[in-house]
């Protein structure tokens, strides 16, 4: 019995997702085709202009921005950042320091902290298990 590889492919919208840009602001012919496994693993190697371009001036998705701005896509949406944005966009939004990003940027400081704590105390639960079980 002889397997017969397929060539895996995904929508254009799941390689733009994987790539990191907006696919709206992809070329037509990425939007109406569809990508498989090799051609992404090619333009992630070797990135063409359009895909170099978008990745350095956008408009970016919603998780890249938030990623830039240090915010969760969550607090993109409380801050009325509904939109896809360019570089330009973000980094005039760094400059600006609105409320709302100083208020998100401190509630994303505070998760990350307690995400951090409770991986520390699972480390020291761990490392208590391996030593100090039959320690009486």
């Amino acid at each position: 019995m002889t397997q017969h590889q397929s060539t895996q492919t995904m929508k254009p919208a799941t390689a733009a997702k994987k790539l990191g840009v907006y696919l709206e602001a992809t070329p037509a012919e990425f939007r109406e085709g569809v990508v498989s496994r090799a051609e992404l693993n090619a333009l992630q190697a070797d990135p063409p202009q359009w895909l170099r371009d978008l990745r350095r001036d956008g408009p970016h998705p919603r998780p890249v921005v938030a990623a830039k701005l240090g915010v969760s896509i969550s607090g993109l949406a409380r801050g009325g950042v509904t939109e896809p944005l360019t570089t330009e966009q973000i980094e005039a939004l760094k400059q600006e320091r609105p409320e709302w990003l100083e208020r998100e940027r401190a509630t994303q400081a505070g998760v990350r902290k307690e995400a951090a704590r409770l991986k520390q105390r699972e480390r020291e639960s761990a490392e208590n298990a391996e030593s100090g079980e039959s320690g009486d």
